[in-house]
C-alpha cells in the first residue's frame, strides 16, 4: 500500500502563485509516476500533470502548460505542482495521485491505484 497526503493548499488571489505537496509513504518502492488531478463541485476530476518517477519525464494536457510545474523529490518521496498566475477557474480540490504498475496512460484516473485525500485551493478576484 502506497498512503498519500496532500498539503499547501489555501485561499490566494488570483494572479499569485501556489505550490503543492504531496508526499508517499509506504510502498514507495513500487511507484511508477505520480500524478496531480483537480475537481470542482459538479464536474469530473481533471488530469493537471504527471511525472513518471525515475525518469522525471513530465506530462500536462494542452490547457494547462506553461501555467503548471510538477516536479518530485525522490529522496522525500515528495511531489509538487507550482501553479503560476491562478485564475478563478482554478478553485478545486487538488488531488495527488499514484500508479503503481507504470503502464498507464498518464492524463486517465483509471491509471492510478493511489489517491491522497486532497487540498482545496480557492482563488479570489
Amino acid at each position: 500500500q502506497v498512503q498519500l497526503v496532500e498539503s499547501g493548499g489555501g485561499s490566494v488571489q488570483a494572479g499569485g502563485s501556489l505550490r503543492l505537496s504531496c508526499a508517499a509513504s509506504g510502498r514507495t518502492f513500487s511507484i511508477k509516476a505520480m500524478g496531480w488531478f483537480r475537481q470542482a463541485p459538479g464536474t469530473e476530476r481533471e488530469f493537471v500533470a504527471a511525472t513518471s518517477w525515475y525518469s522525471g519525464r513530465t506530462y500536462y494536457p494542452d490547457s494547462l502548460k506553461g501555467r503548471f510545474a510538477i516536479s518530485r523529490d525522490n529522496a522525500k518521496n515528495t511531489v509538487y505542482i507550482e501553479i503560476n498566475t491562478l485564475k478563478p477557474e482554478d478553485m478545486a480540490v487538488y488531488y495527488c495521485a499514484a500508479d503503481s504498475t507504470g503502464r498507464g496512460t498518464k492524463h486517465l484516473v483509471a491509471s492510478y491505484d493511489y489517491w491522497g485525500q486532497g487540498t482545496q485551493v480557492t482563488v479570489s478576484s
